[in-house]
């Protein structure tokens, strides 16, 4: 990370649990296969599932699906095991030699065990592997921890229509820091919310250009959810966190259409509390800040060709608005909304019973408006010299002189096309090709119609209003009429800014007598078009000045210029070789080995390779005992190393071509209308002693020197995984499981720009033009670097201690999961409670105490003495963790649903300054804090307060319900309310965490230090009308 002071603006197996997934609902009849559920059943993948068992040697197996058409006979192998790979989710009919068919349900990532142990079997009619409203039953074949939830689920629970809400009923998640931005992306067993993969129909929409968004289908859309907290194949990677993986609906024979409406009103929402500053200054007023919501969706889906070709589509629109009222110490409030114009087809054709290809599209585009107007406070006075405003007891503020908008777009067009070949009985073979773009627009228009935008030319005009801060003497206390600007925005990104990616994989899968081994390759190109600059093209700060008229000018004013910009076009080529074996050794132990081989390579805006990382081997151990041999007990185990490539992002301003001047000016005039100074002779920059423009960070508009950016014995972030566990089947409705996770995180990847260190190694006339003063690398491990040293023109490479540049990276994560789940005739009931410890000096690619979202180049690791005291509890470090929730049919008509989560606080520290700015080279970024000011020579002392030990967040505690009803009178009609937060809990989940200012004096952020950056999101209430026909 570039230093503070010197960034522009806007910096800123499935598993033997299947926890949330069980109520195996049996019948007399199903209670007397039970002892049949024996193993033969391994690995899955991503976006379908399997059927498997045991019947007699030579037996014909056949399976049908009633609503496709699907049908497909096999022959059980020598072994007595068949299996059927690849099956979409749904209902099917299974039976041995033509006999009597059993119905089973497939969920994605699963296997549903049918076994043939005797003639009489085949006599029972059905095999409910999966009730009504229910989830998967114990998965004895995998070693995976694999949460999975269907839509008929999830729409009986109180959740919010979103992805990451759902993934947060699994155990060992929790939500990303509000106060930081991150509070609508989950983090998965202590790591950071940046470390995720996401996928829909198996194809990948992570954004990797911070790997902090991600394509988001219409809700509606979705059939399954399947949540991956940890011990995950050989078959994914890329992520130390969590993968997520979205499965479709589709159509069927049966034809089936439908309409929705969802609505939450402003007026049935509450507000977060009023902000109060620790000496009683009431700050804001938060009464005001409401919005709502609204979507409406259409669907159809059916048989365009019976039993061969399927589609199914959605349209749908959503709307919010909201406005946002400003502190005592804002200048502007804002009257936000979004539109949301979604749809999704998905087409499938079952060419005959061994292919199938099929095809999803969906646009996620999203737009967003921002509308700017001055803040009006009504308890204030105005200086009618100056035009200083002196606000009274009461912030509240009232919506003044509209100043502009603010426009930004996310989302784009993506599609996937995948086949599916059951080659033989025992070979299965699938490919995948997908596209995404991904929109990052941003632009703005000012009242008078001006817009502010930037190209990405780096020496050409960026439209818009300069930036404009007046730090004259007399201005802070209204002695001075400051200077004002016309902006609005202060950084601009590209009107044309754009994400793509291009992916295909192959995947096989080959059931060998005992052995059923996966293999495959995945290749991911992915491009970023991105830039930022400042809005008008320039920042400009006035200043007074008392030395020479060389430094100030004839008139003692002068103002400071900088103009920052950035602008490439990036990207990340990733590619992946796997291979897995899931061996029954014997009917009841399955041994899992899988390896995996990845290569990543990052590319600058020159198109040069800054980064590449080959072959880089991961392995996966794992292993399955169903104890009793009939399902009801598993024990189970899983150890793994997981990897984690650069995001593309870091290369737009690091390793490109950018631009970030300093020139100071003597001025003659203002113009009244842009606040921009006119007049404008050169004078001595007080950094430098010359009048000439200064470089800062070397940022010159040239070409970075691309090769020595990342140290040339660079290894990508990873860790390693321990998992230990058992499920228990206690009664025919519930069963109960404990897992013990251990994650270790091994190499970080972070930047680097203690360039004084490196200056210790220049030689001669050193350093050239081939030196950079920040560059990628493993905090703790000695880093081999390129460079010029002795500036001869030559690049040569030298080996500097891991010591002398920062301290080792570390973090690990330790935790008990206990997870429960039952099923009756009219309830179903899923829970967890987690406890968890999260240690560590990172959080891993992002920063949320402080708010840095820049993915891997955050502050940390930094320098040497930027991480003294580091080492602590992290911010997603959650000692307890309770999850409750499911559904009650009070009668045929009328449900109840319910949702609790019981949390306890996240860990507070105190960020200061460390022995002064000598050695805190950003200011107040140190675990450091002091009681006194800095004594003349600036140290403020060397008080170590280690990261999270100043206290916790309060505990929280948040109860949705919801009430459904579904007349029998009108078949299809469903009407429903969710409260979401019911007891209007507003207890606050993030702190100011700053303990002393810049200089590392602790008076002037004392009245700050520990109040609220964010609270429990308030009470709200939201409506849904739904028909089905």
């Amino acid at each position: 990370m570039f230093p503070l002071s010197l960034r522009p603006y806007g910096g800123y197996n499935k598993m033997a649990s299947n926890y949330l997934a069980k109520g195996l609902k049996r019948s007399a009849l199903t209670v007397a296969l039970g002892m049949c559920f024996v193993g033969g059943v391994q690995a899955q993948t991503n976006t379908a599932g399997a059927v498997t068992g045991r019947a007699v040697s030579g037996d014909t197996i056949t399976i049908t699906s009633p609503s496709t058409g699907f049908n497909r006979t096999i022959t059980v192998d020598a072994s007595g095991s068949y299996r059927f790979s690849q099956l979409p989710s749904g209902q099917y009919q299974i039976s041995r030699n033509g006999g009597s068919a059993r119905a089973v349900t497939v969920n994605v990532g699963t296997a549903a065990n049918i076994d043939f142990a005797s003639g009489d079997a085949t006599t029972l009619d059905t095999v409910t592997v999966v009730g009504a409203g229910a989830v998967n039953p114990i998965d004895i074949s995998s070693v995976e921890s694999t949460t999975i939830l269907t839509a008929e689920q999830v729409a009986k629970i109180p959740v919010p229509r979103n992805i990451t809400s759902v993934a947060l009923l699994a155990p060992g998640t929790v939500r990303g820091a509000a106060n930081a931005g991150f509070g609508s992306l989950p983090s998965f067993g202590g790591s950071s919310v940046a470390e995720n993969q996401y996928y829909i129909n198996g194809f990948n929409v992570t954004n990797t250009f911070k790997n902090l968004n991600f394509a988001q289908i219409p809700f509606e859309s979705i059939a399954e959810s399947q949540v991956k907290t940890g011990g995950y194949g050989a078959e994914f990677g890329r992520s130390t966190g969590g993968v997520i993986n979205m499965i479709t609906k589709r159509g069927t024979n049966d034809f089936k259409a439908g309409a929705s409406i969802y609505w939450e009103p402003s007026s049935l929402a509450e507000t977060n509390p009023d902000l109060y500053y620790n000496n009683g200054l009431w700050v804001s007023n938060n009464s005001k800040d409401k919005g709502s919501e609204a979507t409406a969706a259409v669907w159809a889906g059916g048989a365009l060709i019976k039993d061969r070709l399927f589609a199914y589509g959605l349209i749908q629109y959503g709307k919010t608005s909201s406005e946002s009222y400003t502190s005592r110490f804002g200048t502007v409030n804002l009257d936000s909304s979004s539109k949301r114009p979604q749809w999704l087809a998905k087409v499938d054709w079952q060419i005959n019973d061994n292919h199938s290809l099929e095809l999803t599209a969906f646009s996620d585009k999203r737009k967003f408006e921002d509308d700017y107007y001055t803040a009006s406070f009504p308890d204030s006075t105005t200086n009618s010299t100056t035009g200083r405003v002196t606000i009274g007891p009461n912030p509240t503020t009232v919506f003044g002189t509209y100043k502009g908008t603010d426009f930004n777009e996310a989302g784009g067009e993506s599609w996937v096309a995948k086949y599916t070949g059951y080659l033989t009985d025992n070979f299965t073979l699938s490919a995948l090709y997908g596209h995404g773009e991904f929109s990052r627009s941003n632009y703005g228009v000012s009242a008078n119609g001006q817009v502010q935008e930037y190209s990405g030319n780096l020496t050409g005009p960026v439209a818009g209003c300069a930036i404009i801060s007046d730090s004259r003497t007399g201005v802070s206390t209204g002695a001075v009429a400051a200077i004002k600007g016309c902006s609005f925005i202060n950084t601009l990104g590209r009107r044309d800014a754009l994400d793509e990616r291009d992916q295909w994989r192959i995947d096989a899968e080959w059931v060998l007598g005992d052995h059923l081994l996966r293999f495959g390759i995945d290749n991911d190109k992915f491009r970023s078009l991105d830039g930022t600059a400042y809005s008008g093209g320039a920042s400009y700060v006035y200043q007074s000045c008392n030395a020479t008229a060389a430094t100030c000018g004839p008139t003692g004013n002068r103002v400071r210029y900088r103009s920052f910009r950035s602008g490439a076009n990036v990207g990340v080529d990733q590619r992946a070789y796997y291979i897995e074996d899931s061996w029954s050794v014997t009917d009841n132990f399955i041994a899992y080995l899988g390896m995996r081989w990845d290569t990543f390579q990052n590319l600058n805006g020159e198109g040069e390779k800054y980064v590449e990382i080959k072959n880089q081997f991961a392995p996966r151990l794992g292993f399955s005992w169903d104890v009793f041999g009939d399902s009801t007990f598993k024990v189970f185990g899983n150890a793994g190393r997981y990897a984690l490539p650069l995001t593309a992002g870091v290369a737009t301003r690091a390793a490109s071509a950018s631009l970030y001047e300093e020139i100071y000016y003597a001025y003659t005039g203002v113009d009244p209308a842009t606040g921009a100074p006119t007049g404008l002779t050169r004078v001595v920059n007080p950094s430098t002693g010359s009048t000439a423009t200064r470089y800062l960070n070397g940022e010159d508009g040239n070409p970075k020197f691309a090769a020595g950016y990342a140290t040339k014995n660079l290894s990508p972030m990873y860790q390693d995984e321990f998992i230990l566990g058992f499920q228990k089947q206690l009664t025919d409705n519930l069963s109960l499981g404990v897992r013990a996770i251990r994650r270790d995180l091994k190499a970080a990847i972070d930047d680097n720009c203690d360039y004084a260190t490196l200056f210790n190694y220049v030689e001669g006339n050193g350093p050239g033009s081939k030196f950079n003063y920040c560059f990628l690398f493993n905090p703790g491990k000695d880093a081999v670097i390129l460079a010029d040293w002795d500036g001869d023109g030559v690049a040569t490479e030298k080996t500097i201690p891991g010591d002398q540049l920062s301290l080792k990276s570390k973090r690990k994560y330790t935790a008990l999961e206990f997870f429960v789940q039952g099923n009756w005739d009219r309830m179903f009931l899923q829970g967890s409670y987690t406890y968890a410890k999260s240690i560590g000096n990172t959080e891993g690619g992002v920063r949320s105490d402080n708010g840095q979202a820049d993915t891997g180049t955050t502050s940390d690791f930094d320098y040497l003495a930027a991480m003294i005291g580091a080492y602590g509890y992290t911010p997603n470090d959650r000692r307890h963790s309770l999850k409750l929730f499911g559904n009650y049919d009070i009668t045929e008509e009328w449900s109840i649903g319910t949702n609790l989560l019981v949390q306890s606080g996240r860990p507070i520290s105190c960020i200061g300054v460390y022995k002064g700015l000598d050695v805190s080279h950003y200011g107040n970024i140190h675990f450091s804090c002091d009681p006194g000011a800095p004594n003349a020579n600036g140290n403020n002392g060397d008080t170590i307060v280690s990261r999270g030990t100043v206290g916790r967040t309060p505990w929280t505690t948040s109860l949705d319900l919801n009430l459904s009803y579904r007349p029998t009178w009108m078949k299809g009609l469903q009407l429903k309310m969710d409260v979401f937060n019911v007891l209007n809990a507003d207890k606050p989940v993030s702190v100011n965490e700053i303990g002393e200012d810049a200089s590392g004096n602790p008076v002037p952020v004392a009245n700050t230090y520990l109040t609220p950056t964010a609270w429990q999101t308030p009470r709200s209430v939201r409506f849904m009308v739904q028909y089905d026909f």
